[in-house]
Parts: structure tokens; C-alpha cells; sequence
């Protein structure tokens, strides 16, 4: 389904993330995450530099390993492309994540260990939806879930409502219609 045809506009900015996930030959998985910014215009940051249209003015790589338990054994960063000279610094704080799981309070010990001017806002987006990545790369199907075991994602969106229609085809016994008023 298309989205409506917009104003007239030009465009200014492009943001690009991509996520991947890797099963490791050791068990080990890791879950890379890439953002790249660019201006479609010259654009001029004072007493930095400049950036010609489509030049990366933020260009920054994760790579995240976890075992099964989403916990982080290991962390790597690298800005490609950064505004400020500054910038770099804030990868040192990135290893206070190995030890975090990729999983409920994730979002928090990202702000606990990396808010504010600890870390990268940049670095914080990415590492927000990594769990997300690590949930999609590491879903090794339903038919592999044991039969008793409830999938975490259950009741976490209108397609896996467990009132709804996916939600009694592919998990009847888990499947709660709602009470008729």
C-alpha cells in the first residue's frame, strides 16, 4: 500500500540503517547494525567542515556478538564518518555493554551505560534496534519452539494479538478469544 502522493518538495537528507544477523560457527551470533547520513546539498557544519551532496557526514558500524540468551560476549564500533573531530571518543564506552542482554531492559541499560554525553546519539539508535535484529536473525522458527513454550512476540503487535486470527491458526492452544460483553 503506496503512501499518498506528497507536496511539492525537495529532499534534504537521507538516512540509511541496515541490520544483519550471523550464525557463527562457534554458536555465537553476531548482529551488525550500519547508519549512514548524507545531505543531498552542500552542507557546512562552522568551524568543521563541509560535505558534498551524498558524502556521508555520519557513516557508523556495530557489530554486537551474543550467545542464545542475547546476552553481549563482545562489541566492535568504527565511524567511517563523523561532524566532529570529537566524535570518535564516544566508541570507548561502547565495551560497558558487553554483559547486557538483547532483551527486556535493553533500552535502558543502553541509556544507563551510553546517555548523554557517555556515548553517541547516533550509536544509541543503533544499538536500539539491534535487539529487534538479533530477535529477527535468531527466530529459528515456530516449529522448533517447544509445544509448552509461549514465543516471546506474542501479544507484541496487531498480528500476533492473542485474540487475533494469526494468533489462533498458527498457536491454537495459545489462542484467548475475547469475552463476548
Amino acid at each position: 500500500m503506496p503512501l499518498p502522493a506528497p507536496q511539492p518538495r525537495r529532499q534534504i537528507n537521507t538516512r540509511e540503517t541496515r541490520f544483519r544477523c550471523f550464525l557463527r560457527d562457534d554458536g555465537l551470533w553476531d548482529v551488525e547494525g550500519e547508519l549512514i547520513d548524507t545531505k543531498a546539498e552542500l552542507f557546512t557544519i562552522r568551524n568543521e567542515r563541509s560535505w558534498q551532496p551524498g558524502e556521508p557526514i555520519h557513516h557508523m558500524l556495530i557489530r554486537a556478538t551474543v550467545d542464545s540468551a542475547k546476552v553481549v560476549q563482545e562489541i566492535a564500533v568504527s565511524m567511517e564518518a563523523y561532524p566532529h573531530g570529537i566524535c570518535p571518543q564516544a566508541m570507548a564506552h561502547m565495551q560497558r555493554m558487553v554483559g547486557c542482554t538483547m532483551a527486556g531492559g535493553w533500552r535502558k541499560a543502553i541509556d544507563q551505560h551510553l546517555g548523554k554525553a557517555q556515548g553517541c546519539t547516533h550509536i544509541r539508535e543503533l544499538l536500539f534496534n539491534m535487539a529487534t535484529a538479533a530477535f529477527q536473525g535468531m527466530e529459528r522458527g515456530r516449529a522448533e519452539a517447544a509445544p509448552d513454550e509461549t514465543p516471546a512476540y506474542l501479544g507484541t503487535c496487531t498480528a500476533w494479538d492473542i485474540s487475533g486470527p494469526v494468533v489462533a491458526r498458527e498457536f491454537p492452544l495459545l489462542y484467548r478469544p475475547l469475552a463476548k460483553p
